[in-house]
């Protein structure tokens, strides 16, 4: 029997007290019932009420403190908070909304005006730029918290997809033939950069990975392997081992020498002290392995010479040291401990602040004598190897072995060596 016909059936079988009792049980069941079906239809979220920000207030609060001519706030004040330009601000807005809809204005059902793409990016701007939590922005932006999340998922993944093929590619031959020069004139010919890891701690790493992701630093971390060049401008950049590993572990998986090791790579020819070279090297620290693209320093130099090496190459290495300083000043959401839960994003949230890096570092370079145009080379590249020949198989084999020969390591530091003090002792 239903409950309604059961309240029919005491109804007509009960006194006057025991029928009003029954009455009121019978509103009461109706009342809640009615609320029910008004809370089912009342929002996508069940129990969430609509909060009215201002939007567009909102908006033209933004655009007249930053974008208007002339703002209320001048542009050193834009660059400190935006951490660029207010030119490249608006030329990666451009191109953000017209890659993804999600960031372009429009009208919801009620046919009320949404967020806009300012409001959007200037809260994925402010969570990069200063590390601050998605609610933080609420009264500053008029967003909400899951809007500002999924802005910021949008936001980098659209970075990546854009700009990654211009800001995040390997040396072509005329950057190299830069660098080269560049390293000349420091004194290590043949010098492409520096090479490095840094650790991105993890404070959301889930319980059953701490153990995997924790090595020295005894908590949590991340590893990124990144070469850095003279100008803290970042070629190669390999994200996401636990931090459990260490630079050889990292160097082992990383694509730092594919296109070198398959025979793509631009050539790198130079000459120091009577003895030819045809690959570039990376100064690198005392833990990488003594192979030929690797220059390290002398642990215990002794002898004016070596003395005088070890602190120039120490000097030099500091390069990517500087660039990794660099990208956690600018962006601080790297350099604080990461509260996102799943790997992929902490991956495509540190992609892109290198591509805004390197994008920042080519629009507020100075212009002297040097050419810095880092203009991507459209040429066609030479066929991938192809693992089905065995003739290029053994040359892939042969590559590998020349680039971990330790007595071209060997050869070429002691090279370094007389040439760098050769060249102090002419200054």
């Amino acid at each position: 029997m239903s409950r309604k016909a059961l309240l029919n059936f005491l109804l007509l079988d009960s006194d006057d007290d025991d029928l009003e009792i029954l009455t009121v049980i019978a509103m009461e069941e109706e009342r809640l019932k009615s609320e029910r079906e008004v809370v089912r239809h009342r929002g996508s979220v069940q129990g969430r009420r609509y909060i009215d920000r201002g939007t567009i207030l909102g908006h033209e609060r933004i655009f007249r403190d930053y974008f208007a001519e002339p703002p209320v706030y001048p542009p050193k004040y834009f660059r400190r908070r935006f951490r660029m330009t207010r030119s490249l601000f608006l030329r990666i807005q451009a191109a953000v909304e017209a890659h993804d809809p999600y960031f372009v204005q429009t009208r919801n059902a009620a046919g009320k005006l949404g967020l806009s793409s300012l409001q959007k990016m200037t809260a994925v701007m402010r969570i990069l730029a200063y590390g601050v939590s998605a609610d933080f922005l609420d009264e500053i932006v008029r967003i909400g918290e899951s809007t500002a999340l999924e802005s910021l998922k949008r936001f980098v993944i659209a970075v990546i997809e854009i700009f990654s093929d211009e800001y995040l590619r390997s040396p072509t031959s005329d950057d190299i033939a830069r660098l080269l020069a560049v390293g000349e004139r420091r004194g290590f010919p043949g010098m492409l950069g520096s090479i490095d890891c840094m650790h991105w701690k993890w404070k959301n790493c889930p319980t059953a990975w701490k153990g995997m992701y924790s090595g020295h630093i005894r908590e949590p971390t991340v590893i990124l392997e990144a070469v850095a060049s003279y100008d803290r401008w970042i070629w190669h950049s390999y994200f996401g081992l636990p931090g459990g590993n260490n630079d050889i572990n990292m160097l082992e998986r990383s694509s730092v020498f594919t296109e070198l090791a398959q025979g793509r790579a631009p050539p790198a020819n130079y000459s120091i002290n009577g003895h030819n070279y045809t690959m570039g090297y990376y100064l690198a620290d005392g833990i990488y392995p003594r192979w030929s693209t690797f220059v390290k320093t002398i642990p215990h130099p002794q002898g004016n010479k070596k003395k005088y090496f070890a602190a120039a190459q120490e000097s030099a290495r500091k390069d990517v040291e500087c660039a990794f300083g660099v990208l956690q000043a600018r962006f601080a959401v790297i350099r604080q401990p990461a509260r996102f839960w799943g790997r992929s994003m902490l991956k495509v949230v540190m992609k892109a602040c290198i591509i805004m890096h390197n994008m920042i570092i080519e629009d507020e370079r100075e212009d002297d004598a040097q050419d810095f145009e880092y203009e991507r080379d459209d040429g066609p590249l030479p066929e991938p190897v192809s693992h089905e020949h065995t003739t290029e198989l053994m040359e892939f084999i042969r590559r590998q072995h020349v680039i971990r020969n330790r007595e071209t390591h060997s050869q070429l530091q002691s090279d370094l060596v007389e040439h760098l003090w050769e060249r102090h002792s002419q200054s």
